[in-house]
């Protein structure tokens, strides 16, 4: 390891931007490709010249990147400027409001927009366009201002956003009581056995992809995690699916519907975009590319969102229909499941 002193900046000269534990299992890894399997977005380009300029240390070390990962190491990425996230620039960007009234608003995200600035996003987010579109939003315990909740990156769909500090306590009340309403659509792989059940497993981090969370069933381990499902729609070698969240936790409905076997369709970071049901007929394999084509992102969309008005406790109840690349995804395979019979 170098000596942190021949650096021209100590730690406290600098802003943490991530931080990992290697845990129990780790085989000695070379740091580039350890942080690689971390950060997402990350290129080894990117990490490798972060390790030129000084900016990796593990155990209050700085080291090259060649230095092996070991159990127990503490690595962090440290820089001279404040991570992105928390440099919030506003951006005029549209936005689809459903709704709004003084105190809160709902918006329809389209996909492939990042929520809130994070990692390789940090502009063209929801949260760029908020700041930009209305003043003094309140933070929520994240500091990301007038976010309530939040749906994936490639995740279509509805969200409220709270206006004031009131609004913004008392719908977070409701999401973290289980109280509001959050029924999602997905096209999932496979024909599903049951028409309707529930899954419940605790979501954590995957311990060897970190960009994946996992089902655990051991106790202590991860967050609570309950999705409602019910069959709307058998199309042979895929099913649309209603899930309803009792929680919301990272990926929930993406982690769970594989874990039960059926894995979202075209969602690359779990396998999706592979084919995973079907023949092997060459034609075949052409009419899932085309599909893949059509609805280039996971399948699904944050169809419906209810919860109490913060002012007058009256339920509130959206809905929004299914986007274009999902409805001719699902018309695309209906099509195939006609002609298949």
């Amino acid at each position: 390891m170098d000596n942190p002193e021949n650096s021209d900046f100590s730690q406290d000269d600098l802003f943490e931007h991530y931080r990992f534990v290697a845990s129990k299992g780790q085989e000695p890894l070379r740091v580039d490709k350890f942080l690689m399997n971390f950060i997402e977005n990350a290129t080894r380009n990117k990490i490798q010249k972060a390790a030129k300029d000084g900016n990796i240390w593990v155990n209050d070390q700085i080291v090259k990147q060649n230095y092996k990962v070991k159990a127990g190491d503490e690595v962090k990425v440290l820089f001279e400027h404040p991570p992105y996230e928390f440099l919030l620039t506003p951006e005029d960007i549209p936005l689809n409001i459903v709704y709004e009234d003084e105190v809160l608003l709902v918006v329809n995200k389209p996909a492939g927009m990042v929520v809130h600035p994070g990692h390789g996003n940090y502009s063209g987010t929801l949260i760029n366009a908020l700041v930009y579109h209305f003043d003094n939003l309140p933070n929520n315990s994240s500091m990301r201002p007038g976010l309530v909740h939040r749906i994936d990156k490639d995740t279509s769909g509805l969200l409220v956003v709270a206006k004031t500090e009131a609004a913004m306590t008392y719908l977070a009340k409701q999401f973290f009581e289980k109280t509001s309403e959050r029924e999602y659509v997905a096209l999932v792989w496979g024909n599903m056995e049951l028409d309707q059940g529930t899954i419940a497993g605790n979501l954590a981090r995957h311990p060897k992809n970190r960009l994946q969370m996992a089902v655990f069933e051991e106790e202590g381990v991860g967050k609570e995690a309950i999705t409602h499902y019910k069959v709307i729609e058998r199309l042979g070698y895929v099913t649309l699916v209603s899930c309803k969240l009792e929680t919301g936790r990272t990926h929930q409905i993406r982690v769970h519907m594989k874990h039960i076997g059926h894995t979202l369709f075209n969602d690359e970071r779990y396998g999706g975009d592979k084919i995973l049901k079907g023949t092997t007929f060459t034609k075949y394999k052409q009419f899932v590319d085309n599909a893949f084509k059509i609805l280039p992102r996971q399948a699904l969309h944050a169809k419906t969102l209810g919860f109490k008005h913060p002012l007058t406790g009256q339920s509130m109840r959206f809905d929004s229909e299914l986007p274009n690349d999902m409805a001719a995804g699902i018309e695309k395979w209906r099509s195939y499941a006609r002609h298949s019979n």
